[in-house]
């Protein structure tokens, strides 16, 4: 791997981390976007906006993370299974497992305190639906919401990554063979948005294709005439202008779900093809910068931290702060910054502490 693809790998993890962070301080209406997701309430500025960043514009994140992964995983995986998996415990099990912890801790202590125990409750966060203090619960309760079904719910991309690692001789078996076949069955799954718990039709797809760019030397240092970057940005800007005004007007049913599913998909791709061939420029400009290179070291921190905080965070300035004007639109600007310079610095304090445990809690990353 040359050094400008080590730097550029390193560039868009962080980066992808911080727009994850903002995709996820949204505070629409509906409080859980999918691809097809409606928005029942009046198309302003604010809505619009919000809608338009963290359903379109920045939800090529999570492919790009796992094409990432994929790709790191090929060109590793000359190390034995057993090893590499063994290597992806302490990498991936052992952070989920602390970090789900760390949730279900500040969680508890949310709900005992009286001015923020509504705020917590708002959110509507539990995976199981149920709301009640976790001092009312069963221990077998809380095992399930520490291990399966965590607060923090974006460790589901570390528990989907985990399952992908451990099933990777069967998707490289299957990307040697057949990879026609295979990628029609993931790109069905992709288009069909079907989830399960230990896995979904993104990831799979993507993490997928992150292998096959590795095993076959595809390419990624430029782009080729189907890939320019200015054309797909024009795809870009029209599909997620265009998904996101129908959100506001379609009515339901079949149709609004083809269409949005559809729309949400052309728009990741455009985006990812964007992204990767036609930034290369900002990607030299930051990764010299000395600054830059070193919080981009945190990025693990804050993906792990930012989640419940960030949604305790902007349901309690919804409940206590909404007399003020602009309230909605800052609270999306401005708290997912303050939650990202908080965990960043929480780990500049915690590395500088107690850097093995902060190595045990972060898989060795950031070092």
């Amino acid at each position: 791997m040359n050094q400008f693809l080590s730097q550029k790998f390193r560039f868009y993890l962080f980066i992808s981390i911080l727009l994850v962070v903002v995709v996820h301080g949204y505070n629409l209406n509906e409080s859980y976007l999918q691809p097809f997701s409606l928005i029942n309430e009046p198309i302003r500025f604010t809505t619009f906006i919000e809608y338009l960043l963290a359903n379109g514009l920045f939800r090529f994140v999570v492919p790009l993370l796992f094409l990432i992964s994929g790709y790191l995983l090929s060109y590793g995986d000359t190390v034995p299974y057993l090893i590499r998996i063994k290597k992806k415990i302490k990498t991936l099990v052992i952070p989920y497992l602390i970090w789900s912890a760390f949730a279900l801790v500040i969680t508890y202590y949310l709900q005992i305190n009286p001015i923020t125990s509504q705020s917590v409750l708002a959110t509507h966060l539990d995976q199981l639906g149920d709301s009640r203090p976790y001092h009312l619960l069963s221990w077998g309760g809380l095992v399930l919401r520490w291990t399966l079904f965590p607060i923090a719910f974006q460790l589901w991309f570390i528990r989907c990554l985990f399952v992908y690692n451990l099933a990777s001789p069967l998707i490289v078996k299957a990307l040697t063979v057949s990879p026609k076949v295979w990628f029609g069955i993931c790109t069905f799954l992709w288009i069909t948005t079907f989830g399960m718990h230990f896995i979904e039709g993104e990831g799979l797809l993507f993490f997928s294709l992150g292998i096959y760019i590795h095993k076959t030397g595809f390419n990624i240092d430029s782009s080729s005439k189907y890939l320019q970057p200015k054309n797909w940005l024009i795809v870009l800007l029209f599909t997620s202008l265009l998904k996101t005004v129908l959100a506001f007007y379609l009515k339901g049913g079949i149709e609004s779900f083809i269409i949005l599913s559809l729309l949400y998909k052309l728009t990741v791709v455009a985006a990812l093809i964007v992204v990767w061939f036609g930034a290369n420029s900002v990607v030299r400009y930051f990764m010299e910068k000395k600054w830059f290179y070193t919080i981009s070291s945190y990025s693990f921190i804050v993906y792990a931290m930012h989640v419940p905080l960030i949604n305790y965070s902007t349901s309690y300035i919804f409940i206590h702060l909404k007399h003020f004007a602009l309230f909605r639109l800052t609270a999306f600007v401005c708290i997912p910054l303050i939650i990202i310079l908080f965990s960043i610095a929480f780990g500049i304090i915690f590395r500088k502490v107690a850097p093995k445990l902060y190595g045990i809690c972060t898989g060795g990353r950031g070092f």
